[in-house]
């Protein structure tokens, strides 16, 4: 009998916004677990410009407005796709936007989220939410229950898994690059489950020395 074979199946809840690249780096080893491992990933939505709001002013000027301002369109559209078509398309949607964003350096342009909509079966109107504040609720209702579960000093991405005694436990990452394939990407797995575990761990880290490898 395999060792996935072995394992209970799990929910792994997956907080991300499509504007990060390292989150996007780590939905793209969560989908290589999902082949490796019995899990099932649960996407979520959450905002670096939610995030951000209390430390505006603390930001660098670039920095500050892209989150006062161009952060929030694409996990709006998110957001309403959600509210309008169901959960199921919000990991698919999420898919189509990081390809374009990220892979293809098309940037959060309202022609990149139209054609990652069209791509997958959603009405490019959704592209008109962007602008709007209509779910904004919802996002920040999507935004605290990551939060509510790791704390507050953390980014993007959020994931949480079962811990000791089947508690949900949540953690900022892993941060890493490229996104693990393989048996290096199940071993970071088992690893990320095993220090669930343990109801003391709080933090691994050590500094990047190489931005986001997209592959």
């Amino acid at each position: 009998m395999s060792e996935q074979q072995t394992q209970e199946r799990v929910t792994a809840d997956f907080w991300f916004d499509p504007l990060c690249p390292w989150a996007w780096m780590t939905s793209r080893w969560m989908l290589e677990v999902e082949k490796l491992r019995p899990v099932d990933v649960r996407w979520n939505v959450m905002s670096l410009a939610v995030l951000n709001e209390p430390r505006l002013d603390e930001l660098p000027d670039h920095y500050r407005d892209m989150m006062a301002g161009p952060a929030w369109g694409p996990v709006r559209v998110v957001i309403a796709a959600r509210e309008l078509h169901g959960d199921e398309v919000v990991g698919k949607l999420y898919t189509a936007l990081g390809t374009r964003f990220h892979n293809r350096g098309e940037g959060p342009t309202r022609e990149a989220i139209i054609g990652a909509l069209e791509e997958v079966g959603l009405p490019a109107s959704l592209a008109d939410y962007a602008e709007k504040d209509t779910y904004d609720t919802e996002l920040r209702t999507s935004h605290k229950e990551g939060i509510d579960l790791v704390g507050q000093d953390v980014g993007t991405p959020v994931i949480a898994v079962p811990g000791a005694t089947g508690e949900r436990v949540a953690f900022f990452g892993p941060v890493v690059t490229p996104a693990p394939k393989g048996d290096e990407a199940a071993r970071l797995w088992d690893g990320t489950l095993a220090v669930a575990s343990v109801p003391g761990f709080f933090e691994l880290k050590r500094t990047r020395t190489q931005g986001p490898i997209f592959d």
